[in-house]
């Protein structure tokens, strides 16, 4: 049996790409729908990030911050992604039966079959799960195994805005296509909403490939699953605990082992460190607010310096802030060394 799971609260779409990470983890580690779950959503603009990226290296976040864009970091290692409102989602839960692990070919062929219909010959590029049209790519399906659990996952471009993905993320053609063409030269991507038939909506191609997916002539003959008050309170638990914080989606980064946060006078700071030996290895600061001066210079120069007072002191003075105090600064930095704060389990 295959469920489309009904992806809505109080009959609303759900938008929040946290929260539709939080659905799908559920989904994945505690309901487990007999046969196979499929979600098919849309997320506001966000960052998705994979359990092994590192957010500072892969994201502006600057430009995220300016431009009110989400991160959601999640549980799988599948590269760095944006997804907004011109590009739709999919998730297939799988918990019984899966015979075809690897095999991009057998989950692509439903998408392929709907658009070739449509005036659309696509091609799958086998070893990256990339979906091509004139050899340029508009989706891309990955992979994840959980025990006895399989998630086929993928994101189509419909009329994602490159722009943004330029500019949010750092190497963004690399991240767009997730490190996966043998090619050295990374494919160039396309909206598939430029070559489907004049008029057609983004919902009307979802209902489509729908209809491809589950095999039926009508949507009414697709079996749902729909999200009760009681998988919403498991979810929303979650998202209070760890999915919906920022410590899990900002503060998880390989390499640094603490995080803390405070609401400065200026507004909200994060900070994200590693200590060896009494000193600073790694430094990133992460705030909410434009900054006058320059904090990226103080992190450079707390790498290297004694994890007390005077050596934040130190780091911070070169910075030349002004709408940061030193004291300030400095008591939030130190705070997070007493009694081991913001170390991330």
């Amino acid at each position: 049996m295959m469920y489309l799971v009904d992806v809505k609260r109080n009959n609303k779409p759900v938008y929040d790409a946290r929260v539709n990470q939080a659905i799908e983890n559920y989904l994945v580690s505690d309901l487990k729908l007999p046969g196979n779950g499929l979600m098919m959503y849309i997320n506001q603009p966000a960052v998705v990030i994979g359990r092994n990226q590192n957010v500072w290296e892969t994201v502006n976040i600057s430009y995220l911050h300016e431009h009110g864009f989400q991160l959601a970091w999640r549980t799988t290692d599948s590269g760095v992604v944006l997804h907004d409102f011109g590009t739709l989602i999919f998730e297939a839960i799988i918990t019984e039966g899966e015979k075809h692990f690897g095999d991009y070919a057998y989950y692509a062929q439903p998408i392929l079959t709907a658009l070739k219909d449509l005036g659309i010959d696509a091609k799958l590029e086998v070893k990256s799960g990339r979906l091509l049209f004139h050899d340029k790519a508009f989706a891309k399906l990955n992979m994840a195994q959980f025990d006895n659990t399989v998630k086929v996952s993928g994101t189509i471009l419909y009329d994602m805005d490159f722009n943004d993905a330029k500019n949010v993320l750092n190497d963004a053609e690399t991240h767009l296509n997730e490190n996966t063409t043998d090619d050295p030269k990374v494919a160039e991507m396309i909206n598939l909403g430029d070559y489907l038939p004049t008029g057609m909506t983004m919902a009307e191609l979802r209902d489509i490939l729908l209809k491809a997916i589950f095999d039926v002539k009508q949507l009414d003959d697709i079996e749902d699953y729909a999200i009760n008050s009681d998988d919403w309170d498991i979810i929303d638990k979650r998202l209070a605990d760890t999915y919906g914080t920022d410590e899990w989606n900002f503060g998880r980064n390989p390499g640094y082992d603490r995080y803390f946060t405070r609401d400065l006078v200026a507004g909200k700071m994060e900070i994200n460190f590693s200590i060896m030996d009494d000193h600073f290895l790694r430094f990133k600061f992460n705030p909410f607010f434009p900054v006058e001066g320059d904090l990226d210079l103080v992190a450079k120069q707390l790498i290297g310096q004694t994890a007390d007072a005077k050596g934040i002191r130190t780091a911070i003075y070169p910075g030349k802030l002004r709408n940061i105090s030193e004291k300030e600064l400095t008591d939030f930095i130190l705070s997070s060394l007493q009694n081991n704060q913001g170390l991330i389990s």
